[in-house]
């Protein structure tokens, strides 16, 4: 395998992925805000399954956004590997070509940080919303209580 296709590999396979990982979350996230638009409170008898309800895929979101800037870093390693690697083939470079290949490898890491932040950003809001509707929860099952005792 060449240099260059090495190089296309690497950089196509990250940001491949990176792009999977953040379609995936925004999906999630996406159903996750429907979900609990639609969601009918008064339909749990019980808190353990209203809470199985509201975390559903909130993990996935999470793993995401925690994970995606280390598949950056590595696709900018094999980035910087790969332009050493081409250096000490090569011999003396250009100092253009040196950083133009350092600065392809870069953008690996942005996008990995690119697709984490808003995933940590959806997950931290869904987590609140899902808290919200679990206190929610309980209070119209303790307004019920009342209800019933009167």
């Amino acid at each position: 395998m060449e240099i260059n296709e090495l190089k296309e590999l690497i950089d196509y396979g990250t940001l491949g992925v990176l792009g999977l990982m953040g379609f995936v979350a925004l999906l999630f996230s996406l159903e996750r805000v429907f979900s609990y638009r639609s969601l009918d409170l008064a339909g749990f008898a019980s808190k353990k399954r209203l809470q199985i309800a509201l975390t559903r895929n909130l993990t996935m979101i999470a793993t995401i956004g925690s994970n995606a800037p280390y598949v950056g870093l590595l696709g900018t390693v094999g980035g910087i590997m790969i332009t050493f690697y081409g250096i000490g083939q090569d011999g003396l470079s250009e100092t253009k070509d040196i950083m133009i290949g350092l600065a392809l490898a870069l953008k690996a890491t942005a996008l990995g940080l690119f697709v984490a932040i808003p995933s940590m950003i959806f997950y931290n809001l869904l987590v609140r919303k899902a808290e919200v509707l679990e206190t929610e929860w309980e209070i119209l099952k303790e307004g019920q209580g009342e209800d019933q005792e009167v």
